[in-house]
């Protein structure tokens, strides 16, 4: 069997796992929302009453609950989270305005994302920017700089995060002349937020406010981009043009296996199960563990483990001759020898 043809028939095997436990999927929404609710508020006594040391501490795991509420935003966004649709959406349209991101707006762009990763000819739209070797080479140095910066972890991981949910998700950024429907979810969840944060300054005040929300707004957003990152930026993943990509074979060995101790596998909710994601999206993520269970060959598929992760850092352009993702240092090395 091709490589090709043994994606394909994982995800016909995959099928069987889909289908959510409307349950379930209600107990991991309220041990999710709960938690974070009561730790909002422990911050905020914090501030009050012992001091803001403390305060940082506990935004650490409010951060953890508020990434894992995001991960069942992500699942609504793929109609995995509940059976009735229109249940699965306005959860998702809630939970977007808690994690600042537009529910319908960023389901479409995540679709693209899903329906183009790993082709080299269809980026640009729910991706890390990634650059090939020869693309990179062939800029001015204006353009390299502009995209070393980009990459830099400061930017990539601490700028890049807070300027996305705090000011880009502000607008359908990508999509602002395709029809109403994206303006309508950021204009609704902008004015949803608004309403909430107003009222929320008007008990605490605003100074209170920003001390406790924005730490966690921060910190969840740089773990959310990381994730994202790890997800398709690791050295052995899958980049091809048009003519030779295939969507299930990206899915299979352009997405990782991030495998992660329990704890953190349970504030992610299992999305480091990324490959199995990829070829079935319709699996509820506390699925997802028991597919690597029942087939045991998927865990050694692109696997990383936090270690390894650390290493994908340093690597930032797409080299077509080696199939694999390389460093600056790498690249400077090809541009000496073409010299």
């Amino acid at each position: 069997m091709t490589q090709t043809a043994d994606a394909r028939n994982w995800t016909r095997i995959l099928n069987r796992y889909r289908g959510p436990s409307s349950s379930r999927s209600a107990i991991e929404l309220v041990i999710t929302f709960l938690p974070l609710a009561v730790l909002w508020i422990a911050m905020w006594a914090s501030v009050h009453f012992v001091g803001y040391w403390l305060a940082l501490l506990i935004a650490v795991p409010a951060a953890g609950f508020l990434v894992r509420l995001f991960m069942i935003q992500h699942d609504c966004g793929h109609g995995a989270f509940f059976a009735n649709k229109p249940v699965n959406d306005w959860t998702g349209r809630v939970i977007g305005v808690l994690t600042m991101t537009p529910y319908d707006f960023w389901r479409r762009t995540h679709s693209m994302h899903h329906a183009s990763s790993g082709n080299l000819d269809r980026r640009g739209m729910g991706d890390i920017d990634t650059l090939t070797v020869r693309e990179y080479l062939g800029r001015s140095r204006l353009g390299r700089l502009q995209y070393r910066l980009y990459r830099h972890p400061l930017v990539m991981f601490g700028v890049g995060p807070a300027y996305v949910f705090l000011l880009r998700h502000r607008l359908p950024f990508g999509l602002m002349r395709s029809g109403w429907l994206p303006w309508i979810s950021t204009m609704a969840t902008n004015a949803a937020i608004a309403l909430i944060a107003g009222v929320l300054i008007w008990f605490i005040g605003l100074q209170a406010f920003l001390l406790v929300h924005l730490p966690i707004i921060l910190l969840s957003a740089s773990l959310g981009v990381w994730l994202f990152y790890v997800q398709h930026q690791f050295e052995h993943t899958s980049w091809h043009h048009n003519a030779t990509w295939d969507l299930h074979e990206a899915a299979l060995h352009g997405s990782s296996h991030y495998d992660l101790p329990p704890l953190l596998r349970w504030f992610t909710a299992n999305i480091g199960i990324h490959h199995v994601h990829h070829l079935c999206s319709r699996i509820p993520y506390y699925r997802l563990p028991r597919v690597l269970t029942d087939h045991p060959e998927l865990q050694t598929i692109s696997r990383l483990t936090l270690l390894d992760s650390l290493a994908c850092v340093r690597l930032t352009l797409w080299d077509e001759e080696r199939q694999r993702l390389v460093s600056f240092r790498d690249a400077r090395r090809a541009m000496r020898a073409v010299d």
